[in-house]
């Protein structure tokens, strides 16, 4: 199948994640050496670089708490609205190369089938950039039972695990991602199940 064109530049953790992208999308692939991002002066020159001539990059870490500090690390280092954040879901498992699962014990990018990683970046194809299709609030969040409440963290981990995002996604992250994904009713609707499942939970 022929690899989808990607305009904009992507940064994963290691070798393996770029060279299991590679097999799928024909694009600029960088990598961080997992926490040598940290480390690497010469990274945030590239990064900020690769901005100015493309506008934007895209950032696609493993779900577990190291990739999570690494994306956070790797925003600050290039200016506001610049970044496309693309997130994979929480899946027990572990690479065939390797011995022994992670600590996390989660699959890592290089372990994502082939069609999601096509499905992830189909939007991004050509250097096209959807919309968001909902604009769902922080208050929308509250409201949901989302935040602020007894209850919140267990439903926004139903609410990522409806949407295939990973469990440990920050709530601003989480907020974006359903703008990207969901229009505000479909957002509504899944809230709606969230909390019946929640009291369905309670009750027993």
């Amino acid at each position: 199948m022929e690899k989808l064109r990607i305009g904009y530049p992507v940064v994963v953790e290691g070798k393996y994640d770029r060279i299991r992208l590679d097999t799928v999308i024909d694009a600029y692939i960088i990598k961080t050496d997992g926490f040598g991002a940290f480390r690497n002066p010469e990274l945030s020159g590239l990064l900020k670089k690769l901005v100015s001539e493309c506008g934007k990059i895209i950032l696609l870490t493993d779900s577990d708490g190291a990739g999570r500090m690494i994306r956070s690390h790797l925003r600050n280092l290039v200016p506001a609205g610049c970044v496309i954040d693309l997130f994979i879901p929480d899946i027990p498992g572990k690479e065939k190369r390797k011995s022994k699962p992670s600590a996390s014990g989660l699959l890592g990018v290089e372990g994502m089938d082939a069609d999601f990683i096509r499905d992830l970046f189909r939007p991004y194809a050509d250097g096209n950039a959807p919309e968001p299709k909902g604009s769902v609030t922080v208050t929308d969040f509250y409201e949901a039972g989302l935040t602020g409440g007894e209850n919140s963290r267990e439903n926004r981990k139903r609410l990522c695990r409806k949407l295939n995002l990973p469990a440990m996604i920050s709530t601003s992250d989480l907020i974006k991602a359903v703008n990207m994904i969901c229009t505000n009713d479909e957002f509504r609707s899944l809230a709606d199940e969230i909390l019946t499942e929640g009291s369905k939970c309670s009750e027993n």
